[in-house]
């Protein structure tokens, strides 16, 4: 049984930055350049990569199959309760982002996570392997 094609998984980069250099800019190129459909969040950018851009995970209104983040532990902490009611079908902690108190927290919501890279996961073909 195959799982789902990158046209039917949905992506939300946490973090996103319009900055090319940055890890999360280059997630969502890669994520694009893939097929999947990515929606980065940045509070004030309007597109990043040619995508339009959410200001909050709040206006996230689809469903998420996996939201990978690319923000800092310290400002993860308070986006607890919108992680949540986004129910992603996963979440992704890239290098610099992971949060014990968060990922156990997610353990108690029930919202599977990870420490991984995207960038990698994607490069070495393992993005939607464990999916």
């Amino acid at each position: 049984m195959t799982g789902p094609s990158p046209s039917e998984h949905h992506v939300v980069v946490l973090g996103a930055s319009p900055k090319a250099a940055r890890y999360s800019n280059q997630a969502v190129r890669l994520l694009k350049e893939h097929g999947y459909r990515v929606t980065p969040i940045h509070p004030r950018a309007v597109e990043i990569e040619g995508l339009p851009t959410k200001a909050a995970l709040n206006d996230v209104m689809e469903k998420v199959d996996t939201l990978t983040l690319y923000v800092g532990p310290q400002r993860l902490a308070p986006l607890f309760d919108a992680v949540v009611a986004l129910r992603p079908g996963r979440v992704i902690f890239n290098p610099g982002t992971e949060s014990e108190a968060f990922e156990q927290q997610l353990d108690d919501a029930g919202i599977p996570w990870q420490r991984a890279c995207t960038l990698v996961m994607l490069r070495t073909g393992v993005f939607l392997a464990d999916i």
